[in-house]
């Protein structure tokens, strides 16, 4: 459920209006729901509710200061993968004993960085990146917490680029060295362990590689007790998956994979650690645009937007589809029309769906990317030198800008000529 909907034939974010936001910070723009957002996050309380745990917003997924104060505020902890995020989660207002930091290439300076300003824990993903943990903390006189994060070799049957608990994939430590490896980590100075970590992929949309991989998450706890560490959290992972097409089934709800949790570790007696970041926030987020032009090809029409793969990459680099509405309801019985819909990127690849039936559109007309609240604007750019777009959060009848659009003057001012040239 999200609460974009249409009111007297127009579609609205919460009591918002898109066209009272479009007129004011202009197309394209990526706009928020608070209450979307405050609504999924519970979602995920409500699904663990029958034990100790924290649900940690994976950042990576959508990084804006205000949506992370939002879910900070409700008490979601934080899943970060940078040292920036780190900033990020923490400037919002996030303490740091609800930070966990994922990611394969902590450097040694974003360690140190977080292990001054206080850690949950670290989801350590190698040997070299344990050993560098344990010398810079022994260095600095304190103890890091830490999650080995073990690779299950586990399908979770997702896109290829967004799998990560295959034994190919770059992640983690394979769970058949995991003994060996804790063993280490218990000797090292400066570390202390706390639990195991995993997480097989994105956008999953069936709980049974969830339930492979946490059986043998369970095995793998049982031996590590019976070696003697003291195993107390256990880090799950995210990646349960949303409908981007309104028209197919829906994917598992969160109360379904809290009882795949109780089932297969609930009676361990361990805190359980989740880090959702899309379900959280995809359908709490549209991208609006407008029309530019309408272009009569051979065989095919297409409709120009003034949104382009800079600001919304999914649908160019996984072929991900993203249901697309105008924002002026049509009238009952309005036939539909293929188009391919396209931005003005110089690139083929700037399309966003071909032969997607729409009601007939003209230019300046509005249109609505539904489920676009992550890995939307956390991966846009300025190719083409076209200004990142504004981000907007709307509560009720109140909507701010919580990202502004650049002007082409600051834009320019951030490259330097050199005096030489």
């Amino acid at each position: 459920m999200d609460h974009f909907l249409y009111r007297d034939g127009i579609l609205h974010a919460e009591d918002v209006a898109l066209p009272e936001i479009a007129a004011a910070v202009g197309t394209p723009f990526y706009v928020y729901s608070t209450a979307t957002l405050a609504r999924h996050f519970q979602l995920f309380e409500e699904a663990l509710g029958w034990t100790d745990h924290l649900v940690c917003f994976a950042i990576k997924s959508n990084s804006n200061l205000a949506v992370l104060k939002v879910l900070g505020d409700l008490g979601a902890g934080m899943d970060v993968v940078s040292g920036g995020e780190y900033r990020r989660a923490r400037a919002a207002g996030v303490p740091g004993e609800r930070v966990v930091f994922s990611g394969v290439g902590k450097t040694r300076e974003e360690i140190a960085y977080v292990l001054e300003h206080g850690i949950r824990q670290f989801n350590v993903e190698s040997e070299p990146e344990l050993l560098a943990i344990s010398d810079i903390a022994s260095a600095m006189g304190v103890t890091a917490p830490i999650a080995l994060r073990v690779n299950p070799d586990v399908d979770a049957k997702t896109h290829e680029k967004i799998a990560t608990g295959k034994s190919e994939n770059k992640f983690g430590i394979p769970i058949a060295k995991a003994r060996a490896v804790y063993a280490e980590a218990a000797s090292l100075p400066g570390i202390e362990v706390v639990g195991i970590d995993v997480h097989i992929g994105s956008q999953l949309t069936d709980l049974t590689p969830f339930e492979a991989a946490f059986l043998k998450v369970r095995e793998l706890t049982e031996a590590l007790r019976a070696d003697g560490h003291d195993i107390r959290r256990l880090d799950l992972g995210g990646g349960l998956g949303i409908p981007y097409e309104r028209s197919n089934s829906a994917p598992p709800l969160p109360i379904e994979y809290g009882e795949v949790i109780r089932g297969t570790v609930g009676d361990l007696g361990c805190e359980i650690e989740i880090e959702p970041g899309r379900l959280i926030s995809g359908n709490a987020g549209l991208l609006v645009s407008s029309v530019i032009y309408l272009k009569q090809g051979e065989g095919r029409d297409f409709l120009i937007l003034d949104a382009a793969m800079n600001d919304l990459v999914r649908p160019s680099m996984y072929n991900a589809h993203h249901d697309i509405v105008p924002v002026v309801e049509p009238a009952p019985g309005t036939e539909a029309a293929p188009y391919d819909i396209v931005g003005p990127v110089c690139e083929t690849g700037d399309t966003f769906a071909k032969g997607r039936p729409l009601t007939p559109l003209g230019p300046g007309d509005l249109v609505a990317f539904r489920s676009a609240g992550a890995y939307g604007a956390v991966m846009a750019s300025e190719y083409n030198s076209r200004p990142l777009i504004p981000e907007v959060l709307v509560k009720g009848s109140e909507f701010a800008v919580i990202r502004a659009r650049p002007s082409f003057e600051e834009m320019l001012s951030r490259d330097t000529i050199p005096e030489w040239l």
